[in-house]
């Protein structure tokens, strides 16, 4: 088939990876156009372009795929089908119905659970034990159209949005190419979502990475997995915001108004007052970070302060690192 293929970070690479090993051509691959990235936030090309005009593939980055050249542009490709693959942007019914097989996409979840910009962040941050992708029709309604194939994948205790994305774009992949060679055959068996179980997982903000120590220590934990990499979940510490990354959630419980002790940075054993949401337990500088949340504390294995690289906690706390008593807010 000519394969019209969407598509801009690197969870979409695997995608159009299968699509190219299936034997399909290759017409066009459509990116968001280039971005500041990077520490010196220079301009540069999304994931996606970088690999495909590495494989000499025809590349186009439109500032709007609904503007009515670029709609001609696709029109030229002669494109059988449209995959869609993290694009970035929703498409109108004029871009859907080029192709005279329509448009297909790759979603990283069960649908209709999830629908929506951050679904892997939020199966984990919502404590899902399974999600998944789904390759539905497209519709001009966000992630609503009908289904045409699913495939699980369990989420694991340790896993980070990171590490779930990796088996998730495999997957899809998989599932992808499975799908596409299905529809080369004839018609495939389509089937409406419930629209009535429909869940959301809206994009991923500054906000949403904050964390609320008020929370249980399995939410919070849950968080912190579910932002790493990206954004990283964040907190205050003496006003500059510090990400924290690879949680544990501890097996006592400290409340409010119990008094822990712990190893401050120097060494020496000190004691804090009534242990609020948020206070620091433990500042080891062996064994690292331990805070309080709202029903008893969490182990905080690796960290990044303000301005400096991502670490392991107990190298923050050897240098200038909190002490037992210090409060993240």
């Amino acid at each position: 088939m000519r394969v019209l293929f969407w598509g801009t970070p690197d969870f979409t690479i695997p995608s159009l990876r299968a699509v190219e090993r299936a034997g399909h051509s290759i017409v066009g691959v459509v990116t968001r156009p280039e971005r500041p990235r990077g520490r010196g936030r220079k301009p540069a090309p999304s994931p996606v372009a970088s690999y495909a005009q590495a494989r000499a593939h025809r590349v186009l980055t439109p500032e709007d795929p609904r503007d009515g050249a670029f709609l001609e542009e696709l029109r030229s490709l002669d494109p059988d089908i449209s995959v869609v693959v993290a694009y970035g942007r929703i498409l109108s019914r004029a871009v859907l119905d080029v192709p005279p097989l329509g448009s297909i996409n790759v979603h990283a979840s069960l649908l209709p659970a999830l629908r929506g910009a951050a679904p892997i962040n939020w199966a984990i941050a919502r404590g899902h034990t399974v999600t998944g992708v789904t390759v539905m029709r497209m519709v001009e309604e966000m992630d609503a159209g009908p289904i045409l194939a699913k495939a699980e994948c369990p989420i694991g205790p340790a896993d980070t949005s990171a590490l779930l994305s990796a088996r998730l774009s495999a997957l899809g992949a998989s599932v992808l190419a499975e799908t596409l060679a299905l529809l080369e055959a004839g018609p495939v068996d389509e089937v409406d979502q419930d629209h009535a179980l429909a869940t959301f997982a809206p994009k991923v903000v500054r906000s949403s990475a904050r964390i609320d120590w008020g929370r249980g220590r399995i939410e919070v934990a849950r968080l912190v997995r579910a932002m790493d990499d990206v954004p990283g979940a964040w907190t205050l510490w003496r006003a500059q915001p510090v990400k924290l990354f690879a949680p544990e959630v501890a097996g006592a419980e400290v409340r409010s108004g119990d008094e822990p002790s712990g190893e401050g940075a120097s060494g020496a054993q000190g004691s804090v007052g009534p242990c609020d949401p948020g206070c620091v337990v433990e500042a080891d500088p062996r064994r690292g970070l331990v805070v309080a949340a709202g029903d008893g504390v969490i182990r905080v294995a690796e960290v990044q302060p303000p301005g400096k690289r991502r670490m392991e906690a107990a190298a923050w706390i050897r240098g200038r690192g909190p002490r037992v008593g210090d409060r993240f807010e």
